[in-house]
């Protein structure tokens, strides 16, 4: 066999896959390359908590054995491809990728003591930097994870997503996000509200781990134009008017290429404020009658929306990333906590660049259970 140089590696998830399997490529070499990259870049970017070198150079050559003896009908849809999983307890939650063909490289960043807010990462060289300034935060909590994708150390990068986790990372740092429906896969979170999730620099390598850990078949292309219905804050919010500004370009750019259309609902989007209902759900001892009043009327107001429509479009994040000294008094949460109190599955796509040359998100939001949905209107755009 001969393998493609190192400098040839191909940074789609899918791409190295196809490459491995038809022997291109050998695991080894791809996760040799990437560990290279995280050696030379981490120290100054500190997505990882921990690199696992040695184990992953394992793995690899055991992908490569399981190709070599391969018999009819095995096929790992995730051959040899590297893949962070979000902080040191994340490879416990692995294991479909690693049926796959994946290969865990290290363990990203998340928040570390001392601070209450979410929207960083404490790396083993120091805290997260955002991949397209230092000065800024990636965001949280699945802040490695986000900026690994986003930097090119590594295609696929788990999250956890409780608040905004994935969607919030995805959106400053300029990658996709996926939050699942909750309770749709295993999540240790006993309130629920926390589910699994994927950050990925494609639409499409974002399918590829959908269709691993669920058993759902790859999108097939949605029926266009999507029906589907903008709110810049969801009626409660405030957010700010850049990333408001750049979220709507990019739902105009979806119109004009026929892959949404915009509706009117019968009810103006107004949604409770989910914040004290979330947090209520999280600390013990609140007023958890209170808080499931808040989460049946949104959960009503929701399934009206829907009724008219088969998307809602939002702003991903209200603000702009943040220092590192922290975000102040704003909820960076407040437009996407409602739906891990909902359940309904969102999925954050880049929308371009602000003024301060960091990126913003829009938040696509399907009904339960839908995304496939998600996956397919996200790779038309």
């Amino acid at each position: 066999m001969t393998a493609l140089p190192l400098s040839a590696v191909p940074r789609s998830a899918g791409e190295i896959a196809a490459a491995v399997r038809a022997g291109e490529l050998r695991a080894a070499d791809v996760v040799a390359a990437a560990l290279e990259r995280i050696e030379r870049t981490d120290p100054q970017l500190c997505a990882f908590a921990e690199v696992w070198r040695d184990e992953a150079l394992r793995r690899a050559r055991e992908v490569d054995a399981r190709l070599g003896r391969r018999g009819p009908g095995v096929f790992l849809p995730l051959a040899g491809v590297p893949v962070a999983v979000k902080g040191r307890r994340g490879l416990h939650a692995a294991g479909p990728l690693l049926a796959a063909g994946c290969v865990p490289v290290g363990a990203t960043s998340v928040p570390g003591p001392g601070t209450p807010w979410q929207t960083w990462g404490l790396g083993a060289h120091g805290r997260t930097v955002n991949p397209w300034r230092a000065d800024r935060t990636p965001g949280g909590s699945s802040a490695g994870a986000a900026a690994a994708v986003a930097a090119g150390l590594v295609p696929l990068a788990t999250g956890g997503d409780g608040a905004g986790s994935v969607r919030i990372p995805a959106a400053w740092c300029g990658v996709v996000g996926l939050k699942t429906t909750g309770g749709r896969l295993p999540s240790a979170d006993r309130t629920g509200l926390a589910v699994p999730g994927v950050l990925a620099r494609s639409v499409a390598d974002a399918g590829l781990w959908w269709t691993v850990v669920s058993g759902e078949r790859a999108p097939a292309g949605a029926a266009l134009p999507v029906p589907a219905v903008w709110s810049p804050d969801l009626g409660f919010a405030g957010p700010d008017p850049e990333p408001v500004a750049l979220a709507r370009a990019a739902v105009e750019r979806l119109v004009a290429a026929g892959v949404v259309r915009l509706v009117r609902p019968r009810m103006p989007v107004r949604l409770r404020d989910p914040g004290p209902a979330w947090l209520a759900l999280r600390t013990p001892g609140s007023d958890l009658a209170g808080a499931e009043r808040v989460r049946a009327e949104n959960d009503r107001r929701l399934a009206g929306l829907f009724a008219d429509a088969e998307l809602l479009l939002t702003p991903t994040a209200p603000t702009a990333p943040h220092g590192h000294e922290g975000p102040g008094d704003r909820y960076s949460t407040s437009l996407t906590w409602g739906f891990n109190l909902s359940g309904h599955p969102a999925l954050s796509l880049p929308a371009g660049l602000g003024d301060d040359g960091c990126p913003a998100g829009l938040q696509l939001v399907a009904p339960r259970g839908r995304e496939a949905l998600l996956l397919a209107v996200a790779r038309e755009a």
